[in-house]
């Protein structure tokens, strides 16, 4: 039942503000008269404010594989949606429960409810809820559902905590690097100055003070600069065209692009066994899938394979051809179609893929931190080689 804001008079003249829960305006109308107060605005409550935000997909996986386990129990739909809106440790997610159990109360279908709201529900998982409502297979839907969602979760949550250290290792090199450049080289730039008015200030020294007036002297105009360029290289990633380009750089550099690849495998592959397992034709599923792998290449090379099973032909084939998939992956896929049990080797194929893709993790990591220590002791280096070589100079003429 929805929540009204109000403000009204009382008898004795003070304003009163208060909330009620009614079914309509007219209904709390009604109240206040019979509670001998005036209204003078009455507006709906926005119910668990922000509930449009985007969930975190951990805290969504919980809330289906609750679901399941109350499907599971016996309970029906409507209490089981009502039950997760009741819940008092999270009120947004909360929030959107209760809407989509007003929905189902009312004789829609959650998938209709779940689609009103996208910044929550991804089109994947409503795909999913309307082929398990249409199946009659909810409750596996759910399960399986939760499940992925946890997966992809707990991929994520990795990565970005594999990140961290790197990250705090940029920081300290940066405020290194800044430190020198608009506090210990700008003490250096007097003692040149008879070099640079007779044109014998070497060029790499030149640059480096170049760089220490952008970042001190000059350094309100450069991050002004910096944010315009930052805007417009945002604004041309929205293009179709940019962001394709850029993502056939990143699939082609040599450990991110098979860190990428094996991450659009991995979502792509688990999906498709996902609606496979809960009887989802092959071709819908496909079409439903591709979105899960979140690469434009690769939706292109499922595109073509989709047409290719439409054809007739094997699902193995045009995957292969792509270049997308590891030749292993292919040879996977290609006996699980002649076994009859596609979404049994998806599944596993996503398991592999996702444990292979923890040991690109790790490997990237440990390249990373010493490439970055590498990059702070060579700019550093390069500093002190721009500050001794204009020195040798001068005490090269004494």
């Amino acid at each position: 039942m929805p929540s009204f804001e109000y403000t009204a008079i009382a008898a004795g003249g003070g304003r009163v503000k208060g909330v009620l829960a009614a079914a309509s305006e007219a209904a709390v109308l009604a109240e206040l008269e019979a509670k001998q107060l005036t209204a003078v605005s009455v507006c709906e409550q926005r119910e668990g404010r922000g509930f449009g935000r985007r969930i975190s997909s951990a805290r969504l996986a919980r809330a289906y594989l609750q679901i399941a386990d109350l499907l599971r129990a016996g309970v029906p739909v409507m209490r089981a949606l009502s039950l997760l809106g009741r819940q008092k440790s999270d009120r947004r997610l909360a929030a959107v429960f209760r809407r989509l159990a007003e929905h189902v109360g009312e004789g829609g279908e959650i998938s209709e409810a779940m689609e009103t709201q996208p910044q929550v529900f991804p089109r994947i998982h409503v795909a999913m809820i309307r082929a398990g409502e249409r199946g009659g297979f909810l409750e596996q839907v759910f399960q399986r559902l939760g499940q992925y969602v946890q997966s992809q979760a707990e991929l994520r949550s990795k990565v970005i905590g594999n990140m961290i250290y790197p990250c705090v290792l940029m920081g300290v090199g940066l405020i290194l690097l800044a430190v020198i450049f608009t506090v210990f080289v700008p003490n250096f730039e007097s003692v040149f100055d008879g070099l640079k008015e007779r044109g014998e200030l070497p060029a790499i020294t030149s640059a480096l003070f170049f760089v220490s007036h952008a970042l001190g002297r000059y350094g309100l105009v450069t991050l002004v600069v910096l944010v315009i360029a930052g805007v417009a290289l945002w604004r041309a990633s929205k293009r179709s065209d940019v962001r394709r380009f850029l993502v056939v750089a990143r699939t082609r550099l040599p450990v991110i692009g098979t860190l990428t690849r094996a991450m659009a495998t991995a979502r792509f592959c688990r999906m498709l066994g996902t609606m496979e397992a809960n009887g989802v034709p092959l071709l819908t599923a496909m079409q439903i899938a591709r979105h899960a792998a979140g690469n434009i290449l690769m939706e292109e090379a499922i595109d073509e394979a989709i047409e290719a099973v439409r054809a007739g032909e094997s699902l193995a084939g045009p995957l292969g051809q792509s270049g997308m998939f590891d030749e292993d992956v292919i040879e996977m896929i290609s006996v699980g179609e002649a076994a009859g049990n596609v979404d049994e080797v998806m599944l596993g194929i996503a398991e592999t893929v996702e444990g292979r893709v923890n040991r690109l993790l790790d490997t990237a990591v440990r390249l990373i931190e010493p490439l970055m220590l590498l990059l702070i002791a060579g700019v550093v280096v390069l500093v002190a080689v721009s500050l001794l070589l204009p020195m040798l100079k001068m005490s090269a003429a004494l």
